[in-house]
């Protein structure tokens, strides 16, 4: 080894041992006979003093340092004269009697400090430096404890960590496919896995009873915050289980990532239906960390001679505690925030409860202070709060409300990221209907199971049949999702009809798994943790791109490689690509 300690591993007890250090130049100090030099590796930071009167060239050496070279030095641990507490090794220092430098540096483009001076599109491209810096070392150290963590776990459950393929067959269900040309199989194509279901049911006709992997998938869609292109799964999969047993094995799960590295223990997680989540917060991922739910207030509200409650499916209402104090501005900033194309609402009406005990709304004209104060009984409004109300179609009111509860949420610092509020969200629809195509969709996967009590509804009133299906919450994002898997040919044939499937159409797809269940498949189910989002939401945030080594921009690119990228004419006419693409290259 080229270097006996890391620079953060010194302090008082060290003193008078002879040692070496290697790592980058954070910064340098020259104070004319001494010159001090802040030593950086991934650990931490050790000083380096040089004195002149001590080792002249050493001195002279350590003056032409700049920024991120790469150095070694050997030398006397002493105690500092000035010491700093913010640091491990603040107590002591090197008295440097040899410097090597290992490699120099260019200046580099940004700040190597954790407030860096370098934009997200600069640090990107020179991911390798960002990396350097505490913020995003630490992010992606926090990802390998999560990674390790979870094996810990799962092994001790009876999990066997098991690899499937991936260049596999692209399918039509969910997100576009990315597909790599066959070169010994002309015209035709591999798809990357967008995840690997139908593998890890196999598995389970398999009789690996209990499978996981950490595994990356991929996925052709629109990017934003907390998608990338490609991302990690922890993938899982159990035989002869029921859904409580599901969620009882990776609430524990959860429960282990958050006590071994967060240091906190949630107790049982919440349960919700998909319905109760729609109706109580507007989101199937709700953030269950501050109240403000959503009451319905129309029968309270209707037949008063105000039409825009009259004529509305639902009047609704949020409680924003301590909001009686909003101006008229702040008010009007909110109106603004539910008129958003992203939001869709035409205004919202508020109603005060000042702490005099009276109230002020913005349809005091039609609604008496008894009527208002019915409104706050059933919102649980105290004096000093305020209540938003929106009305209109039913779902449309609901998810827009829950667009303006996290919204406040975000105003008034509810959701503090230190704090952690799981949930189960089920009993999912199990199909949805799609207007553009008019034919249902698997709100899930067209694996799913629905729920036995339900399946004498499939012919008749599809849309009202339960899915056997459960995410998981986590602060408002949903961190993952499962189900428990149709394992018999007849039912998974029904399921195919019901999503426009012809019988050539689901042989073509997914013929091999039809004939695998009929060489005894049994129940099973399992879940999907997104693993980047998970590390995220345990690191405190919700942008999941400074939780990957190398992740690409809104664009879908590496702009620090520089991908995706043309072909060569020559690979093109290998892999057969049609004239199309090479005049692409050509005019690149």
């Amino acid at each position: 080894m080229l270097r006996t300690h890391n620079c953060n591993s010194l302090n008082i007890d060290n003193v008078g041992e002879t040692v070496v250090l290697c790592g980058w130049v954070q910064k340098t100090r020259d104070l004319g006979g001494m010159t001090f030099v802040d030593l950086r590796d991934r650990y931490g930071i050790t000083q380096l003093a040089f004195d002149v009167k001590k080792n002249e060239t050493s001195c002279f050496e350590a003056r032409k340092l700049n920024r991120e070279f790469v150095i070694q030095v050997k030398g006397l641990v002493i105690e500092r004269q000035s010491k700093n507490s913010k640091i491990y090794t603040g107590e002591i220092e090197i008295e440097v009697n040899e410097l090597t430098i290992l490699n120099r540096s260019k200046t580099p483009p940004f700040t190597i400090e954790d407030d860096t001076d370098g934009g997200e599109e600069l640090r990107m491209k020179y991911r390798y430096l960002d990396i350097r810096r505490n913020p995003i070392k630490d992010k992606l150290i926090l990802r390998a404890r999560v990674s390790s963590e979870s094996r810990r776990y799962l092994d001790t459950k009876g999990f066997i960590e098991v690899e499937t393929p991936y260049l596999i067959k692209s399918t039509p269900e969910g997100a576009r496919d990315f597909v790599v040309p066959s070169r010994m199989n002309e015209g035709q194509f591999y798809a990357l896995p967008q995840s690997p279901q139908t593998f890890k049911q196999l598995l389970m006709v398999s009789g690996i009873d209990k499978y996981y992997q950490i595994v990356k998938c991929f996925r052709d869609e629109d990017l934003r915050s907390d998608r990338q292109p490609e991302f990690t799964q922890i993938d899982c999969e159990m035989s002869f289980v029921t859904q409580e047993d599901v969620l009882n094995t990776f609430e524990g799960l959860t429960q282990h990532l958050l006590q071994s590295i967060k240091g906190v223990k949630p107790k049982r997680f919440a349960r919700l239906t998909y319905q109760e989540a729609m109706e109580k917060y507007g989101t199937d991922k709700p953030d269950l960390r501050f109240g403000m739910k959503i009451v319905e207030i129309t029968d309270l509200c209707q037949k008063k001679g105000f039409s825009v409650f009259d004529n509305s499916e639902l009047v609704a209402a949020i409680n924003v505690k301590g909001g009686a104090k909003y101006s008229r501005k702040q008010l009007d900033k909110l109106t603004d925030f539910v008129k958003t194309p992203q939001i869709g609402a035409s205004g919202l009406i508020y109603c005060k409860f000042h702490e005099d005990d009276t109230t002020k709304s913005s349809v005091d004209k039609f609604f008496n202070e008894a009527d208002k104060k019915e409104w706050g009984n059933i919102a649980d409004s105290d004096n000093g709060d305020m209540l938003i109300v929106m009305a209109g179609e039913k779902n449309k009111t609901r998810k827009a409300l829950g667009a303006l509860r996290l919204h406040l949420a975000n105003e008034l610092n509810l959701r503090d990221p230190e704090k952690f509020a799981p949930v189960w969200i089920v009993d999912f629809p199990l199909l949805e209907w799609d207007e553009e195509t008019e034919k249902y969709h698997a709100m899930h996967h067209p694996f799913t199971a629905p729920k036995k009590m339900d399946l004498i509804l499939l012919e008749k009133e599809p849309e009202k049949v339960r899915a056997n299906a459960y995410d998981l919450v986590l602060n408002g994002n949903e961190i993952g999702g499962g189900s428990i898997r149709i394992h018999n040919k007849e039912l998974q044939q029904i399921m195919f009809n019901h999503l426009g499937f012809s019988d050539i159409e689901a042989k073509e797809q997914f013929g091999f798994l039809m004939e695998a269940f009929e060489y005894g498949a049994p129940p099973h189910g399992g879940i999907a943790f997104g693993f980047d989002r998970l590390c995220a939401i345990i690191g405190g945030q919700e942008n999941i791109r400074d939780f990957i080594a190398f992740p690409k921009n809104n664009s879908g690119r590496d702009t620090m490689i520089n991908s995706p990228s043309f072909l060569s004419q020559e690979q093109l006419k290998e892999l057969s690509l049609n004239s199309k693409v090479n005049k692409k290259v050509d005019n690149g």
